[in-house]
């Protein structure tokens, strides 16, 4: 059960934290955790839970009949219609495009343009690999801005940001402020994050870009917290980390929500709800 907490007043949105929450990921299954949601019933669930708890973005996986990752339009309308019915518009829907070494960039922006999602997370060593495929990612970035679906770019190292800052300086990404995902590490066996792995990102990005990260391992509340400090926003979740900051198993998503939630706030950053949420994720949309 969590507390009640108080969210940002309209004032005071611009220094609201956003939280999201990464409840299933692309690989884990119910052997990795009981209360792992992989079911449209299960997700809308959990993100209810989360959104109790401080959570404004859901970062929404979906897997196939067998349980493996996919990104099938009709797959994620039904995860989508189970969310809405739980929660209206109480949550900001992203959906992830992630390969998982499965699609290639044509079906990643194929099933973004079929289904027009509210919000996207785009891996930018996948969509845009190499040189031989920013045409094809100019115009596709170029139709998610007239369409206004909100983007975050993810972003794995300091030298992918500077890559991705040249897209834009040539015009491959429209120009805008672009929400960037700082991953704190890799996804793999033993995988442990700590707050010092955002240092070399924020050195190399822009003062006015707006940014998030995600981590791995039991630090992943400490990384949450730094992030929030240094006015990031920030994602949590099973997908990336199963433990509580004791090392102890955490019962469900909404428990390292709460944790995140009141890290932020001990630093004065308000939590903010899903309509916040949303006018900031313009704000740092296209231009």
């Amino acid at each position: 059960m969590t507390l009640p907490r108080q969210t940002a007043q309209p004032q005071d949105a611009w220094e609201a934290a956003i939280l999201a929450v990464a409840p299933n990921g692309a690989r884990k299954t119910k052997a990795d955790h009981p209360a792992l949601p992989i079911t449209p019933d299960e997700i809308a669930h959990c993100a209810a839970s989360c959104a109790e708890a401080g959570a404004a973005m859901i970062h929404l996986h979906v897997r196939d009949a067998k349980g493996a990752h996919t990104l099938d339009a009709d797959a994620y309308r039904a995860a989508i219609a189970a969310i809405r019915g739980a929660l209206g518009d109480k949550i900001v829907i992203q959906v992830t495009s992630e390969a998982v070494g499965i699609y290639k960039p044509a079906q990643q922006m194929a099933m973004v343009r079929d289904l027009r999602p509210e919000a996207v997370s785009l891996g930018v060593r996948e969509i845009v690999p190499d040189a031989a495929h920013e045409a094809e990612a100019a115009q596709f970035f170029d139709w998610m801005r007239k369409e206004r679906i909100l983007p975050q770019f993810i972003l794995y190292s300091a030298e992918d940001l500077a890559r991705f800052d040249d897209l834009v300086a040539r015009g491959v990404v429209p120009a805008g402020r672009h929400f960037v995902l700082f991953v704190l590490g890799r996804y793999s066996a033993g995988q442990k994050s700590v707050p010092g792995d955002v240092v070399p990102f924020l050195t190399a990005n822009p003062e006015s870009r707006p940014w998030a990260i995600c981590a791995f391992g039991a630090r992943e509340a400490a990384c949450a917290t730094a992030a929030a400090a240094l006015g990031g926003h920030v994602r949590v979740g099973f997908e990336n980390n199963m433990l509580m900051p004791d090392g102890r198993v955490a019962p469900d998503n909404a428990a390292l929500i709460d944790i995140a939630a009141r890290g932020a706030e001990s630093f004065g950053r308000p939590v903010a709800d899903a309509a916040q949420a949303r006018e900031l994720l313009v704000s740092y949309g296209w231009s």
